[in-house]
């Protein structure tokens, strides 16, 4: 007798077997979840730590580089404070001694303070203050310079362009460079018989050669490359001034220019030593008759001032031609 079981005759033959779990393993069908009620809620309400971005740190090649200029600028400004000071510490110990009528330091800036302090007074003719005299000064310079700047181009120019011109002007401007400014002072008295005319004529004259040398100089050194390229262009006239001879000469001109602007600052104050008037050489020549040495240094101190702006103004403009004027 069969009994009925409800499971059909191949699910009866083999009878199905539950799957063995694996050692060591358990089956997880849930999360646990925590034991402490409102684990999560805390965890999500604890303060995030604060953390600082990282410092934006220069680049190792530029740090170096940043240190070496930082410490170049300051040697370049603490030296000549401490070259000056030992100077004037020196000055001060020699002029202490016996016998030495040379003002110190601390009694030249006492006794000219008035000077220093106020150079724009103005008390009549013959009773100026530093500004107007260096003022007056460079009036003289400017025109002076101007012309030989002008002049000492174009010789340069025709000089260094024509062999002829060379041969026969060469050897006089080798004689005539090598005279003193102030020995051209009594021979432009007896032409001009002016004062003011003459200072600007020693000026003219003591400025002019080095413009004309290093100006002959640097047109004689265009390379051969650029003149058959302006043959080849047909470049005439200003156009091959402006494109080839200047480009090419300009480092040489600036560099005459440069030397120029100080032997023609040297050559006012000589020559108005000896015309008169207003003008930082008469001050000084006037502040020796009248023994005021302290004057005399403080103008010293001044026309060297002067010179210096003079020289850095001229490298400045010869940067705008890109040479550095050296």
């Amino acid at each position: 007798m069969i009994m009925d079981t409800g499971k059909s005759p191949a699910a009866a033959a083999s009878p199905v077997k539950p799957k063995p779990k694996p050692i060591g393993q358990h089956v997880i069908s849930e999360r646990p979840k925590p034991m402490l009620a409102g684990l999560n809620k805390m965890e999500t309400n604890m303060p995030k730590p604060l953390v600082k971005p990282a410092a934006l740190l220069p680049t190792p090649s530029e740090d170096p580089e940043r240190a070496a200029r930082i410490r170049d600028r300051a040697r370049t400004f603490i030296m000549p404070l401490v070259a000056i000071f030992f100077l004037c510490l020196f000055w001060e110990i020699y002029s202490s001694r016996d016998g030495v009528t040379l003002p110190g330091p601390i009694k030249t800036v006492t006794e000219s303070w008035k000077l220093i302090a106020h150079p724009w007074f103005d008390n009549g003719p013959n009773d100026k203050g530093l500004g107007w005299q260096l003022l007056s000064s460079l009036q003289r310079v400017a025109t002076g310079y101007s012309l030989a700047a002008v002049v000492g181009v174009l010789l340069g120019i025709i000089i260094g362009k024509s062999a002829m011109a060379f041969k026969a002007l060469d050897p006089i401007f080798q004689v005539l460079r090598t005279i003193p400014p102030l020995a051209w002072l009594p021979i432009s008295l007896a032409t001009f018989n002016q004062a003011n005319p003459s200072a600007i004529f020693v000026i003219f004259i003591t400025a002019i050669w080095p413009i004309i040398i290093n100006t002959s100089v640097g047109i004689m050194r265009i390379p051969a490359d650029y003149e058959n390229v302006a043959r080849v262009y047909r470049l005439t006239g200003h156009r091959y001034f402006f494109k080839v001879m200047l480009p090419s000469a300009a480092p040489y001109i600036f560099t005459g220019l440069r030397i120029s602007i100080g032997m023609a600052w040297l050559a006012i104050v000589a020559a108005e030593m000896l015309t008169g008037g207003v003008g930082i050489g008469f001050f000084i020549w006037d502040s020796w008759n009248s023994s005021r040495m302290s004057d005399i240094i403080v103008s010293v101190f001044y026309v060297g001032l002067v010179g210096l702006l003079l020289d850095r103004i001229m490298a400045k403009i010869a940067t705008l031609f890109g040479t550095s004027g050296d």
